[in-house]
């Protein structure tokens, strides 16, 4: 079969529910994301879908190597600051394999528009990682409009290089995504593929729309730079969503009037839960936990000269997954120095029935948390507090079995311990950042 197109989408903080295919509770709700509900009826959906991490830039670690991303120091971060820019060990390190330089080396063309968050030049960038091309904020959030960090200090990119660029952001990491689709298209027309990371920051903080070009001059005024706790609604935040996913049904228009959307494989996710205003019913927590609410999320995928239309499954994955799985369809083979831990999901793609029970493993060092899923089964713990239960008859983890199974919950507990124990220990200077410091933003 011939390689296919691969577009990779990242939405940021987005909810389980917050989309009309997930299940949004407000009857309107199903007006806010149309182009991506589309994308899962002709496609994939997946129920059971999880985050690398609860935060940040730990999965995007996970998703840029396939790997579990506590391998390396910059993800122990939770997340990687503002304040850690120009710090040489905070970053995806650039001799590391990565899917976009393993698809590279595969012979694809490959490009990122949005969100890094991975560490800051000089020592680290998209550049030195795998892309030849990127177009976005370094750091973990910026204002959609005056494209300033959270230490008030513009935070725009093309390469390398900082350089001014008016307009919404969301709407310029689609205007980008585009462009590049176009350029590919005409130069190649299809006999060299490409991979495209579109790694929106919506709908992550500030709460802004395309409207509120006045607020952001405000907050700038009022030196808040991108801080926002006081302000928000969730009309507000459905927007942000509505915007980004009118950029995604431009992305698929821009593909089939270039005659590449057969080909093309585009999968959409979030890269944590849900955060203030989000949607998680019927799961509890949110970003920075490892309850459901804060690593199950989204995940769509749409092939169709692959994926069956209305396919959907129960199938457990995580980030590192899919990018397995795009090194698997591009012909990209890992480096043996750097076992993928990963697992393709191309026979899911073949077949939603498929499956394959594995269990699933989490750490964070934000109030002491572990978590293990395997088939219907979670273990986690929370400030020193063992938990066990069954999502399958009780997705909001309401009732806790640790008591009366105390041999379940024992084998999840060495099980974890024992997988831990092959991962490297969180050092004493990572720093728990709650996305929410001083510096970073306002604690909920």
């Amino acid at each position: 079969m011939k390689r296919p197109n691969i577009i990779f989408i990242v939405a940021d903080d987005l909810g389980y529910a917050d989309l009309g295919c997930y299940g949004g509770r407000d009857a309107s709700f199903g007006a806010v994301s149309p182009n991506i509900d589309a994308l899962a009826a002709a496609g994939l959906l997946l129920t059971q879908g999880y985050s690398n991490s609860p935060v940040c830039s730990p999965t995007r670690f996970a998703l840029m190597t396939a790997r579990y991303q506590y391998r390396l120091r910059g993800a122990l971060e939770e997340p990687i600051r503002t304040a850690t820019r120009g710090n040489p060990d905070l970053g995806l390190p650039p001799q590391m394999p990565t899917l976009p330089s393993l698809l590279k080396e595969a012979g694809y063309r490959t490009a990122l528009m949005g969100k890094w968050h991975l560490g800051y030049p000089p020592h680290f960038s998209p550049l030195k990682s795998g892309y030849e091309e990127f177009f976005g904020p370094m750091s973990g959030g910026v204002d959609y409009f005056t494209h300033c960090g959270a230490n008030g200090q513009h935070d725009l990119w093309f390469g390398e290089a900082e350089r001014a660029q008016q307009g919404y952001l969301t709407d310029l990491i689609t205007d980008y995504s585009l462009d590049y689709i176009e350029r590919m298209a005409a130069g190649a027309r299809g006999d060299t593929p490409f991979f495209l990371s579109v790694h929106y920051t919506a709908p992550h903080w500030p709460w802004e729309t395309r409207d509120d070009e006045a607020l952001s001059r405000e907050l700038v005024e009022n030196q808040q730079a991108i801080y926002h706790l006081h302000g928000g609604s969730v009309d507000t935040y459905r927007r942000m969503i509505h915007h980004m996913d009118e950029g995604i049904g431009r992305i698929v228009a821009g593909l089939q009037a270039q005659g590449l959307l057969e080909d093309t494989l585009i999968v959409f996710t979030s890269d944590n839960g849900g955060e203030r205003f989000s949607d998680n019913w019927p799961l509890v927590g949110g970003k920075m936990d490892l309850t459901e609410g804060g690593i199950r999320v989204p995940w769509v995928a749409h092939w169709p000269r692959l994926i069956a239309p209305g396919s959907q499954s129960r199938q457990t994955c995580m980030t590192m997954d899919w990018s397995a799985t795009m090194l698997q369809i591009g012909g990209a083979k890992p480096h043996t120095d750097y076992p993928l831990d990963g697992q393709s999901l191309v026979a899911l793609l073949e077949d939603p029935l498929w499956s394959n029970d594995r269990p699933l493993f989490w750490r964070m060092n934000h109030r002491g948390q572990r978590a293990m899923r395997h088939g219907d089964w979670k273990y986690l713990r929370v400030d020193g507090i063992d938990y066990l239960f069954n999502l399958k008859a009780d997705e909001r983890e309401r009732a806790n079995l640790a008591a009366v199974m105390p041999e379940r919950l024992a084998s999840m507990l060495l099980a974890w311990e024992s997988w831990n124990a092959t991962m490297p220990a969180i050092p004493g200077d990572a720093t728990v950042s709650l996305c929410y410091t001083e510096e970073d933003m306002p604690q909920r």
